[in-house]
């Protein structure tokens, strides 16, 4: 059965500060669904009515492009260990780059990761728990390290080229690219 809150409850941000990995779900007018996978230390509650993710550049970016589209968003986190328990935050959201002026009190709560592109804020409009009986039993085994070393391996100078041309998503709908390189925290980089 399912519950609906109007903000993050105590109990609610605890049981997402346990979970090493969560998903992004968006979609704008004439454009594919975008859904995707989100892992590292990368999750903030902000307030009972805000949430805010850091972003790291991949494959693409459609959840930027769907958010200034449309704004709609869906995070997902599921409890594969005790208690099952789904929890949906539904909001809206937006991205703030480096260069935008509220950049530096948000990304001051986040240690900054190699590649890290944008940080998304969320307003939340209302908060789902369900039972999560038929999610299955899984142990977190470790972070993969690819991402983070693929982008602290890249020269700063070749990682803006190829952001600064990702300016538009899979479907054509526009992005704004960061305009600076987030080396990350000390020591990220490999030998």
């Amino acid at each position: 059965m399912a519950d609906f809150f109007d903000a993050l409850g105590d109990d609610h941000a605890a049981m997402i500060a346990s979970q090493p990995v969560f998903f992004v779900a968006t979609a704008a007018p004439g454009a594919r669904i975008n859904l995707s996978p989100k892992g590292y230390d990368a999750f903030r509650v902000l307030s009972p009515t805000q949430v805010a993710y850091l972003d790291l550049g991949g494959s693409g970016n459609e959840t930027h492009a769907h958010l200034s589209a449309d704004g709609r968003i869906t995070v997902m986190f599921c409890n594969f260990q005790q208690p099952a328990l789904i929890l949906r935050i539904y909001g809206r959201g937006r991205s703030v780059l480096p260069q935008d002026a509220e950049w530096d009190a948000l990304a001051s709560g986040f240690t900054l990761l190699p590649g890290t592109r944008q940080i998304f804020v969320i307003d939340v409009e209302s908060v789902q728990t369900s039972c999560g009986w038929g999610v299955p039993f899984m142990e977190m085994e470790g972070e993969r390290a690819t991402l983070l070393k693929a982008h602290a391996r890249q020269e700063p100078a070749a990682w803006m080229e190829k952001t600064a041309g990702r300016t538009s998503s899979i479907d054509g709908l526009p992005t704004r690219a960061t305009d600076r390189y987030i080396a990350g925290a000390p020591g990220t980089r490999p030998d």
